[in-house]
């Protein structure tokens, strides 16, 4: 029974970030919003409403290790698997400015989360915690880079162009689609997190494992769905924009909130996988840079990467 719940649980996450990305963007073209506003914060951050509703649950039920394995496993499934798989069907161009700002800013991230978690070797604490002094610490990081997009729309403005299609759209069927894409979205990630703790208690494994693998897969689903389709549309820059944006809100807002809510013990295994996250990170910078192409035997290599890294941490377990 439990599993059938955690499907049911990832089968509302999915669909209710579609139906939420969908409403909410809508919305905001009504309010005549920009659309590069819309698809630097609502396709990047809405792709990763699943993983910051599992994160915050689990913070309130005090499931740390799923909490914090969600964030770091889904960031690491984003840039190698999403981004491979994505390269491979089409070659991603990087050519905006704005994306090659922004993997630096989620390399920081990634960093910053590093220094955070790292109080037995920094402070000489008896213990590594994310407090909720580390969340806010975050969630400051995170007001820039919301400064950084609003900027970033500031002075694009003369090249926006709104879609008078969408701009027809009523108000209500918007209104609803948003409404009922957040109650899945928060409906099942709870059945998410109450499932797979009972699996990993039922095999013997630990809470952060089944964070760094089944959670971080199923909520990572949306950003895979969503770059896939728009490398499929010859959209690349959409595609790596809302992995990098997804990666960027993961950690400083998702872990943000979630330490804020209830502070969160680190487990010592965390730290190889968060080192992992930055050293891809450099390699997903380093590929943007050459030539501002992710090509396909790139992407290859990252597929091969991600498979590596699971064969790692199951054995690891």
């Amino acid at each position: 029974m439990n599993y059938v719940l955690l499907l049911l649980g990832f089968g509302l996450l999915i669909k209710g970030a579609d139906f939420f990305v969908t409403g909410s963007s809508n919305i905001a073209r009504l309010l005549r919003v920009p659309p590069i506003l819309i698809g630097l914060t609502i396709v990047a951050f809405g792709t990763s409403s699943p993983e910051a509703t599992v994160s915050i649950i689990a913070a309130l039920e005090g499931s740390s290790g799923v909490s914090l394995g969600n964030v770091i496993g889904s960031n690491i499934f984003n840039i190698t698997l999403v981004v491979g798989l994505t390269a491979i069907i089409t070659p991603l161009k990087v050519e905006s400015e704005t994306i090659r700002k922004e993997i630096p800013f989620a390399l920081l991230a990634s960093i910053v989360l590093l220094v955070l978690v790292s109080d037995v070797a920094l402070q000489a604490m008896s213990a590594n915690l994310l407090t909720r002094s580390d969340g806010f610490i975050f969630l400051l990081f995170f007001a820039v880079f919301l400064y950084y997009i609003f900027e970033v729309v500031r002075t694009s403005r003369e090249k926006i162009m709104f879609e008078p299609k969408t701009l027809n759209d009523p108000w209500g069927k918007n209104i609803f689609f948003t409404v009922l894409g957040l109650g899945a979205i928060i409906f099942g990630g709870d059945l998410v997190v109450k499932n797979s703790t009972q699996i990993a208690f039922a095999y013997g494994m630990s809470e952060t494992l089944v964070g760094l693998t089944i959670v971080a897969i199923g909520t990572s689903l949306p950003e895979l769905v969503t770059s896939i389709t728009a490398a499929l549309k010859k959209q690349s820059e959409i595609a790596l924009g809302n992995i990098v944006g997804s990666n960027i809100f993961n950690i400083l807002f998702v872990l943000g909130a979630s330490s804020v809510i209830s502070p969160l013990s680190v487990s010592g295994r965390i730290y190889i996988d968060v080192i992992l996250m930055i050293i891809l990170t450099i390699v997903l910078l380093l590929f943007s840079r050459t030539r501002f192409t992710v090509g396909k035997v790139e992407g290859m290599f990252l597929v091969i990467a991600y498979v590596l890294y699971l064969i790692f941490i199951i054995l690891r377990n």
